[in-house]
């Protein structure tokens, strides 16, 4: 049993972790004005675009948790089931 409880919280821990990416990514992007200068427009889409990245990331990293407690929620009950 300590093993599966090893994967819930593994799995808990990713899916709070990328939840946590996405909404710093979200916060930043919309604290962001429009630009006024040329070089502002760039910089600012640069930042932009990593922010974005980051969502991307987090978001892969939230459903790799969620698998994650799937797989420890299948784990649990094959072993339930074959005890009894």
């Amino acid at each position: 049993m300590q093993i599966n409880n090893s994967l819930l919280s593994a799995g808990l821990s990713a899916y709070q972790a990328g939840r946590q990416r996405v909404d710093q990514a979200a916060t930043v992007i919309a604290g962001r004005t429009v630009p006024v200068e040329t070089f502002q427009v760039v910089a600012e889409t640069v930042e932009l675009t990593e922010q974005l990245v980051q969502m991307k990331v987090g978001e892969h990293q939230a459903k790799a948790g969620v698998r994650l407690l799937q797989t420890a929620d299948e784990v649990l009950g094959t072993l339930v089931n074959t005890k009894a």
